[in-house]
């Protein structure tokens, strides 16, 4: 089977950069995969796209190197093991919040009897090889979501559940859960963070954050995060159209003023 690895990175105690996709384009997940990202998710949950919209998305990504990833609207067992057998190599869980609920994601990802995995694996056994069903139990990520306040009370359960390979931190939502609000500064947000972090190191899972820009995502990793998210495909073009527009509106203006400040001398 073809080896996850992000996956690999992580067990040993390494990073992997990723982007996240939340454009229903194939030619999307094409450029971001072809960025050179180690990972690429494409999101079920806010972004724009469905299933029918991942099971093209998908093939787009397995040309390169970039492991695909899915997060799946809810933790629901259907779901997650309709993107795998579609190819995913792993999923993103959101609002898991207790070691019942892992559980029941885990078990989702994987084949009996580590699991409950139905088997279907119709293009993933294209995409992963031969051996998939054999292999996938190894290689396919469980990667459940810590964003709620039930969660950060149940970190030790959860992180503790068998086959939970990492946990991703959506900011946002933690904020929420904290009473706080998206894009706080507060002390009490970053402590939150350090504290699901060293959990994650004391049960030897990957620890996972989404982030916003370069600064953000160096600092993640210096910290010890394994899994950084280091942008969005509309992030990516949104900073960039408004960035070049600006740039050209502002030389155009100084060439304007020039303009009339010749024109003033006759």
């Amino acid at each position: 089977m073809l080896k996850n690895h992000v996956l690999q990175a992580w067990r040993a105690n390494k990073s992997a950069i990723g982007g996240w996709i939340s454009a229903d384009s194939v030619f999307t997940a094409e450029i971001m995969a072809n960025a050179g990202f180690d990972w690429v998710c494409l999101d079920m949950q806010h972004g724009m796209i469905d299933y029918n919209d991942v099971r093209l998305m998908l093939p787009a990504i397995s040309t390169t190197n970039t492991i695909p990833l899915v997060r799946v609207p809810w933790n629901e067992p259907y779901e997650i093991m309709k993107v795998l057998d579609a190819g995913a190599y792993g999923v993103v869980v959101p609002l898991v919040n207790n070691r019942k609920e892992a559980e029941q994601a885990v078990g989702a990802c994987r084949y009996p009897p580590e699991g409950n995995r139905s088997y279907g694996p119709a293009r993933a056994l294209i995409y992963g090889g031969s051996d998939y069903a054999a292999e996938a139990n190894k290689e396919i990520a469980c990667i459940v979501m810590i964003e709620t306040r039930e969660s950060l009370e149940n970190l030790d359960e959860i992180m503790s559940t068998p086959g939970v390979d990492g946990i991703y931190i959506g900011p946002s939502d933690l904020a929420f859960a904290l009473g706080l609000a998206p894009g706080t500064t507060e002390p009490k947000h970053e402590e939150t963070i350090r504290t699901i972090l060293s959990t994650t190191q004391k049960h030897g899972i990957a620890a996972g954050i989404h982030t916003g820009s370069a600064n953000q995502s160096r600092k993640y990793l210096d910290m010890g995060f394994h899994m950084v998210t280091l942008g969005t495909d509309r992030h990516f073009m949104d900073r960039m159209a408004k960035a070049d527009l600006a740039d050209v509106r502002s030389k155009s203006n100084e060439k304007d003023d020039l303009r009339d400040s010749n024109e003033n001398l006759y």
